[in-house]
């Protein structure tokens, strides 16, 4: 599970969490606070830990989740960074791995353009993307209990036709 939000109490950290609870099996939060990648610090010293890290778990998940907020119309570039610090190992932990996307955020479009920023950002690791259910948590502060859970009917049946959709094609 990858939360693309940095920040204590991320509206999407509680939505991968929802999705960790619907999910048939162990899960872990990914951590993908890691220094800017700079290419100058990776011939000096290398991947970081954090980032090889993140690696091996994408490499032993038999799936992933991502759930990322909408940065200026895009996804963060915590997010971003992770990933390109990820592709900096040997090997591809993303081909063929299947993931699911999920966006929660304060706007009335749920995340959908960070959504698509993040296929984007996806294509050249060449995973099995999942292209739906799209859950796209609108007015997202208001859709969570006091607890951090999914309080809206219609969502988390969408979040479960998704999990439910991973758990098949990570079978498959």
């Amino acid at each position: 599970m990858i939360s693309g939000a940095l920040r204590q109490g991320s509206l999407n950290t509680k939505l991968v969490r929802e999705a960790g609870r619907l999910w048939d099996g162990d899960t872990d939060l990914a951590d993908i606070n890691m220094p800017l990648y700079n290419g100058d610090d990776e011939a000096a010293d290398g991947v970081p830990e954090k980032a090889q890290m993140l690696a091996s778990q994408i490499t032993a998940a038999g799936a992933v989740v991502i759930s990322t907020p909408e940065y200026n119309q895009s996804i963060p570039g915590g997010l971003k960074n992770a990933l390109d610090w990820v592709s900096r190992v040997d090997g591809n932990p993303w081909a063929d791995k299947p993931v699911a996307i999920m966006s929660a955020a304060a706007g009335r479009a749920g995340g959908a353009r960070a959504q698509y920023a993040l296929r984007l950002a996806l294509n050249p690791f060449q995973p099995r993307l999942l292209t739906g259910p799209e859950v796209m948590i609108a007015s997202a502060a208001a859709e969570f209990d006091a607890d951090g859970r999914l309080d809206n009917d219609q969502y988390r049946a969408t979040l479960t036709a998704l999990m439910t959709k991973l758990a098949s094609t990570a079978r498959a």
